[in-house]
């Protein structure tokens, strides 16, 4: 008999709570990103387009919608780091040793092919004896070929 599958530690409601959050924050998390004004520098910058004074330059004041991009990325990573183990805790392989074996079917007995038909019984009274049988004589005839 196999045992059930083990209960899942954290309930439903939580994993659809943070599921809701981590789309919530997905949302906000792109509407952030794209409202952000481009300024021109990273991997664009080493083309040889920006001077080094922009490369190189000095730190830019954080405005809101940096800090709103830098909590939703954090919040999206850790909650999404989260979902993935309380998914994989649900469907954790479990060792065939620890599970039981079902029990082997019954083995119905057959009976042996031995007589189809019963034999008559032998006769209560001895009969008369018979003369003993004599070989055939040899007629001298080839067998027919086969």
């Amino acid at each position: 008999m196999c045992r059930p599958a083990a209960r899942s530690y954290y309930p439903g409601a939580v994993y659809n709570v943070l599921l809701f959050v981590l789309i919530v924050d997905a949302l906000i998390l792109g509407a952030a990103v794209l409202l952000q004004a481009g300024q021109g520098g990273g991997l664009a910058s080493l083309g040889g387009g920006a001077g080094t004074e922009q490369f190189m330059g000095g730190r830019q004041a954080t405005t809101l919608l940096t800090k709103i991009t830098w909590w939703g990325a954090g919040t999206f990573l850790f909650v999404s780091l989260v979902l993935a183990i309380m998914s994989s805790r649900g469907a954790a392989p479990r060792s065939v040793i620890d599970t039981e074996a079902p029990p082997p079917a019954p083995v119905q007995a057959t009976p042996l092919p031995l007589q189809s038909t019963p034999q008559p019984a032998a006769p209560a009274a001895p009969t008369a004896p018979t003369a003993p049988r004599q070989k055939p004589q040899p007629s001298g005839q080839r067998p027919p070929d086969r």
